[in-house]
């Protein structure tokens, strides 16, 4: 009976976490082509073909149904085997190669998410705090990159730790990779060479060897797949 009950309760749960799977992607196709404020709860289990409540259930609210697609990025594996090289590279200026693969990985799979977060966040209370929350955890993980470069003595006399963390965090924003690649069509690897040679040149003291000559090696040595010139499509937050 024991054996049976363990059975049922795996079952359920398996069950669940495929419900959970078609709900989210139901979800992500009506906020990409409806936009996050006109799509409804409804909507979402018509599209999943599940009940509302169900819907309700699994997520709380339409809020909570964007927090799991955005949560599902910004933890997904490929990004914490990419954290967890950065941290154990031997040497800063390639960990900082290996933050700007990520910053490029995170942002081009963000892309439609966080539009959405950005757009409806001037709306609801909720996704605003999501969005805080978003930048707060990225400013955190970046902690240990200006540790590493402050330990080896590589930051110039110009910033202290403080100046370097608030510089990171800035230029590895998704405003910046919005204006860049969405708006003016940079492709994601012209975005990520760019990005890696302005933090070795803004956040590395100046040696020998040059920061711009280990810039020039990015696309070499961090391994990613290629993406292609963009439109500028705009992502709909009616």
């Amino acid at each position: 009976m024991e054996t049976k009950r363990k059975y049922n309760s795996e079952s359920r749960r398996s069950q669940a976490a495929v419900t959970k799977r078609v709900i989210l992607l139901a979800a992500k196709r009506l906020f990409d082509s409806n936009g996050f404020d006109r799509t409804t709860i409804e909507g979402i289990a018509s599209a999943a073909r599940v009940s509302a409540p169900t819907v309700y259930a699994l997520f709380k609210s339409k809020e909570g149904v964007l927090r799991e697609l955005f949560n599902e990025v910004i933890f997904s594996d490929r990004y914490r085997s990419l954290v967890d090289e950065a941290a154990s590279c031997d040497d800063p200026r390639q960990a900082l190669k290996i933050a700007a693969h990520i910053t490029r990985m995170l942002h081009d799979a963000e892309e439609s998410e966080i539009g959405l977060i950005r757009g409806a966040s001037l709306m609801s209370p909720d996704l605003r705090s999501l969005e805080r929350e978003a930048e707060h955890i990225r400013y955190e993980r970046q902690h240990f990159l200006v540790l590493r470069l402050e330990k080896e003595k590589l930051l110039p006399d110009t910033l202290n730790s403080t100046r370097a963390r608030d510089i990171l965090w800035s230029l590895t924003s998704p405003d910046i990779y919005r204006m860049l690649v969405i708006e003016k069509g940079w492709s994601s690897d012209e975005y990520e060479t760019w990005l890696s040679k302005t933090l070795l040149q803004t956040l590395v003291v100046a040696t020998s060897d040059g920061a711009e000559k280990t810039a020039e090696t990015t696309s070499k040595s961090v391994s990613g797949p290629k993406r292609t010139r963009r439109t500028g499509r705009v992502i709909k937050t009616r």
